[in-house]
C-alpha cells in the first residue's frame, strides 16, 4: 500500500534540496520531479503547481520547529529556557541552515505570490508571538522589567532573529553559530540588566 504522506514528504525535502542548491525560481515542478526521481505527470497527483509544492516545503519547516521546540528539556532557569526556544529558530546547525534557507526563499516569493501570502502571514504570526511569550516569562521571573514584555519589545527581539538569519544566509562566513549565540545573549543581557540596575557606588 501506498504511503501518500510519506511520498508528499520526500517530494517536500527534493523542494529543499532544489532550493539550496539552485534558488527558489528553480523550484518548478518538473524541477522537482527530477531531483526525486519521479516523473514530473506523477508529481502533479500530489502538487500541481510550484506555489503548492514551496507552501508544503514551508508545512515541513514549521513542523520540524514544533516537533523539536515539543521535546525540548526546558532548563529550571527562565533565562536559559528562553536561550533554548530562540536558539530553535536560529540557523544554528546544517538543520536549522537548511530550514532559515528554506524560509527566506518563501518569503521572497510569497511577496508575490498571493498563494503564499496567507500561510507566511501565520508564520509570521507565530514566530512573533514566540518571541512575545520569551518576553513574558523573562518579565515574570524578573530577568527583564515589566516594560519588556510589551508589543515593541517583542517586534524588535523579533526584528533580531529575522535579521541573523538573514545575516547568516548571505554571509555564514561572518555569522557563526558562536557569534549568532553571542549576540542573543547581549541582547538578553540587556533585558536583564534593565530589570536589576546596578546601584551606585556612593563617593567616599
Amino acid at each position: 500500500m501506498v504511503d501518500h504522506e510519506q511520498r508528499r514528504r520526500e517530494l517536500g525535502h527534493a523542494v529543499w534540496r532544489v532550493i539550496r542548491r539552485d534558488g527558489v525560481d528553480h523550484a518548478s515542478v518538473r524541477t522537482v520531479a527530477k531531483e526525486a526521481g519521479w516523473s514530473a505527470g506523477a508529481l502533479r497527483h500530489y502538487f500541481a503547481t510550484q506555489s503548492e509544492l514551496l507552501a508544503f516545503a514551508m508545512r515541513l519547516v514549521v513542523e520540524r520547529i514544533e516537533g523539536r521546540l515539543a521535546a525540548l528539556e526546558r532548563a529550571a532557569d527562565p533565562r536559559e529556557a528562553v536561550e533554548q526556544v530562540l536558539h530553535e529558530l536560529l540557523p544554528l546547525d546544517d538543520e536549522r541552515r537548511a530550514e532559515n534557507e528554506v524560509w527566506l526563499a518563501f518569503t521572497a516569493r510569497a511577496l508575490i505570490d498571493p498563494e503564499l501570502r496567507a500561510q507566511h502571514s501565520e508564520v509570521h504570526d507565530a514566530l512573533h508571538q514566540t518571541c512575545a511569550s520569551a518576553l513574558e516569562t523573562l518579565a515574570a521571573a524578573g530577568r527583564a522589567d515589566a516594560g519588556a514584555a510589551t508589543a515593541l519589545q517583542a517586534e524588535r527581539l523579533h526584528a533580531l532573529t529575522d535579521g541573523l538569519a538573514v545575516h547568516t544566509a548571505l554571509r555564514p562566513d561572518l555569522m557563526s553559530p558562536e557569534q549568532i549565540i553571542a549576540v542573543v545573549r547581549l541582547h538578553l543581557d540587556a533585558l536583564d540588566n534593565a530589570a536589576s540596575p546596578t546601584e551606585p557606588t556612593a563617593n567616599a
